[in-house]
């Protein structure tokens, strides 16, 4: 059934909506920020609209010549914000960058506020539970108590461009950080903050090594079930770049467990959480990511960086969703488990699927853009049900989002130059009924 998508937005700029926990709680507002193109990080506010009357309320106001951006927030109440805040009084040793920006929290209690997640140490010896760089798409978990992010090292980057690899890095609330502060850019965080993937400037041709770790998404509402019976609380699945034999970069699935104590979050191992002067910091003691995906023999290998997506998992953690390749070269929905073991082919659609995508709330339904409608995918047979009718133009590629209460799917067009945020109903009750 095809729905009439409503547009929220008519303002002559630009609105930007993030891949995931772009809704309050409530389902009744949703976050943006006025980039205004999706590669030019120069908006000034993180705003939020009413979905019903459309009122717009500023969550925080940039100054001192920095801007903001990719906007979440908190699943649970009470209602927190999460973004990227570019540095204030930029100057030419020291400007936006992947890795010159840090995340932030603002809340409904106070606004305007802006309160540091991560903290920042480039002056060695380096502080454990600080970071040396940018932070970038400040994810929380789904009950709201810790954030997950990619991260860029300053130290590494001013050594050799190429030993500033992409991470995946996560905020812990163990304790604030308080660096000494030696150099006029360090800052405190609020959040212990560690990185948890492994990557190597030269990874090994058809090793499980890699040098970039992006995407990641949090494991369930409260993790996944091991094969061996056991609860695991905290994971997150990433991708992460392989090199194939040829020395062809072939993205495969990763996962990492994490620990369920905050204390062990600070437990180093062979190598500094805070990171050397020559070498990035160390994920915590016996944290080991584990290669889920092996495709390099495949006819069209690895998940796909076109469309970019993040994976997401079903509500209960036993599905991870991504975007491959089927034999014919289309883009399809597959899943895997955290367990590993074959990966799934759940779409089998004649045309690629052209966006992110996201589950429901009950795991039973998957949004994403296809054959230029927004299209709501079953998730146990894979048959598609059309929300919005077929445009010359496809909506934006970048965000698909389900709200809370399964109602509304929003997403962006652009029209007449401006990128535009729209909703349409999912009318879950009645499909695939």
């Amino acid at each position: 059934m095809v729905f009439k998508e409503r547009q929220i937005t008519f303002d002559s700029r630009s609105h930007q909506i993030t891949n995931i926990n772009i809704w309050t709680p409530d389902s009744q507002w949703l976050v943006y920020d006025v980039r205004p193109s999706g590669a030019s990080f120069t908006g000034l506010t993180i705003e939020k609209i009413h979905v019903g009357s459309r009122q717009v309320k500023v969550i925080y106001q940039a100054q001192d010549g920095a801007h903001v951006g990719v906007v979440t927030v908190n699943p649970q109440e009470p209602v927190r914000y999460a973004f990227i805040h570019g540095p204030e009084k930029p100057d030419r040793q020291w400007q936006y960058d992947f890795h010159h920006r840090r995340g932030v929290i603002v809340s409904d209690t106070q606004p305007n506020v802006a309160v540091n997640i991560d903290a920042l140490d480039i002056t060695p010896p380096y502080t454990s539970g600080a970071l040396r760089g940018g932070t970038h798409v400040h994810v929380f978990s789904p009950d709201g108590n810790r954030l997950s992010f990619t991260y860029n090292d300053h130290v590494m980057h001013e050594r050799d461009l190429a030993l500033d690899l992409r991470n995946v890095a996560v905020a812990i609330p163990l304790r604030a950080v308080i660096p000494p502060k030696k150099h006029p850019r360090e800052y405190d965080g609020s959040y212990f903050s560690v990185v948890v993937s492994r990557t190597t400037a030269q990874p090994r041709s058809g090793s499980d090594e890699i040098n970039r770790a992006y995407e990641e998404g949090w494991i369930g509402q409260r993790g996944y079930l091991k094969e061996n019976g056991q609860w695991q609380r905290w994971a997150l699945a990433f991708i992460g770049d392989t090199r194939a034999e040829n020395g062809e970069k072939i993205p495969e699935i990763y996962l990492v467990d994490l620990p369920e104590n905050n204390e062990d979050y600070a437990i180093e191992g062979k190598q500094p959480l805070a990171g050397t002067e020559t070498t990035l910091p160390a994920p915590p003691a016996g944290m080991k990511q584990r290669r889920l995906t092996f495709t390099h023999q495949n006819r069209w290998p690895g998940v796909v960086n076109v469309p970019r997506h993040w994976l997401r998992t079903s509500p209960d953690g036993s599905k991870i969703g991504f975007l491959m390749k089927d034999e014919a070269g289309i883009v399809q929905l597959w899943y895997i488990s955290p367990n590993g073991g074959a990966p799934m082919q759940l779409t089998h659609s004649a045309y690629h699927i052209q966006s992110a995508f996201n589950w429901d709330s009950g795991g039973r339904f998957i949004a994403f853009v296809c054959d230029n409608s927004i299209m709501l995918c079953n998730s146990q047979n894979g048959e598609m049900h059309r929300l919005t009718a077929r445009t010359d133009d496809a909506p934006s590629a970048d965000a698909i989002v389900i709200s809370p209460d399964d109602r509304y799917v929003a997403f962006m067009r652009d029209i007449d130059g401006y990128r535009q945020v729209l909703v349409v109903e999912t009318g879950i009750a009645g499909v695939g009924e």
